[in-house]
């Protein structure tokens, strides 16, 4: 039987928590705002459409990740089981949720090791970032590569989730400098990704020049983790202080403008508040390579493996129809397509 650690009984609430409670973002992503360019003659065969791309040297047959949930338990290695089969049925991403549970305790790595379901698939491990202001080293980073035979690691930054747990660590000074120690360091590509409040030009650029390889904007407009630790809090004040924060953050849309503008060289990951093909779509005409979810896939996961392939054969067909009737060919074309601001139509006095 696994050992139930802090960390771990942690986890387990917080699958609780957004599989149960309200945990939304009462901002939006800001996708939104944006609409294609309707084209009633495409020159295209909707089956012709290529929805294909490589990233960190792997082919995937669509631009979706599994956002990074959830490990650390029995029911989060179920899940993560479904979650790894479904990506390699469909040829797409995953991320891991934090494996900080199984450095601690090494007897919670199974939740976390799904390989043998799926062995083609681009498969993110993930550590939080502040751990290395609280004693984890590079060698702490491999170990959690290696636990799960993992492409790339995600360093999470999650500031304002440590700043309301009570258990939170908030020593953040002087963390850019170990990020770039394991960028430099680590052979695999670091990925720098936030949890739901967004990445900024300034963050963008400091973590460019550390190194990182890609970063996953993980904007406001989804889950909202002051919410989830509000549900967690046992204290009063902590409760109130954690719903202060609902509407705090950068809405997805404009996190990867920012970070688009300020690092235009990394690969850009979008996630936060997305829900359907549509939004992927709008995501990479606005800059980013993928499109992210959780929320959706949690779901469906913790009912069953079919439920959780027909949700992401969904979303691929969504993207796919929005490509079609916009006349886009491939992921390249759509990468450099015009979005229509329908604020500024409605703003238009013409």
């Amino acid at each position: 039987m696994a050992e139930v650690t802090p960390t771990s009984s942690r986890k387990s609430e917080h699958i609780r928590i957004n599989l149960y409670e309200n945990v939304q973002s009462q901002l939006t992503s800001g996708l939104e705002r944006y609409q294609f360019v309707h084209q009633a003659l495409p020159d295209l065969n909707l089956d012709a459409i290529d929805l294909t791309l490589s990233i960190f040297n792997k082919k995937m047959q669509a631009p979706i990740l599994i956002s990074s949930m959830t490990g650390g338990t029995p029911e989060a290695a179920k899940i993560n089981q479904i979650l790894a089969s479904a990506a390699q049925t469909m040829g797409i991403a995953m991320g891991l949720g934090s494996q900080r549970a199984a450095i601690e305790s090494p007897a919670l790595a199974s939740t976390f090791k799904v390989r043998q379901y799926a062995p083609d698939i681009v498969l993110f491990a993930n550590l939080g970032a502040i751990q290395l202001n609280y004693g984890y080293t590079v060698d702490h980073c491999q170990q959690a590569v290696d636990m799960v035979e993992a492409d790339a690691l995600i360093l999470h930054l999650n500031s304002l989730q440590e700043a309301i747990q009570p258990e939170g660590n908030t020593h953040f000074e002087g963390l850019l400098k170990k990020i770039e120690a394991v960028c430099k360091t680590l052979p695999v590509p670091v990925i720098a990704k936030e949890v739901g409040w967004g990445i900024s030009a300034e963050c963008a650029k400091q973590l460019a020049s550390a190194g990182v390889a890609a970063i996953d904007v993980a904007g406001a407009g989804g889950t909202s983790w002051s919410q989830v630790e509000k549900y967690r809090a046992q204290d009063e004040m902590l409760v109130r202080v954690a719903e202060a924060f609902r509407d705090w953050g950068i809405p997805t849309a404009e996190s990867i403008r920012l970070v688009k503008q300020s690092a235009p060289d990394l690969l850009i990951i979008a996630s936060g508040g997305l829900r359907d093909g549509i939004d992927i779509a709008k995501c990479i005409a606005l800059g980013a390579q993928l499109g992210g979810m959780a929320g959706p896939f949690l779901k469906t996961a913790s009912k069953d493996l079919e439920e959780t392939i027909i949700k992401i054969q969904e979303i691929k067909l969504e993207l796919q129809a929005c490509m079609f009737a916009a006349g886009i060919p491939d992921l390249a074309r759509l990468n450099q397509a015009q979005l229509i601001n329908r604020h500024q139509i409605q703003a238009d006095p013409k």
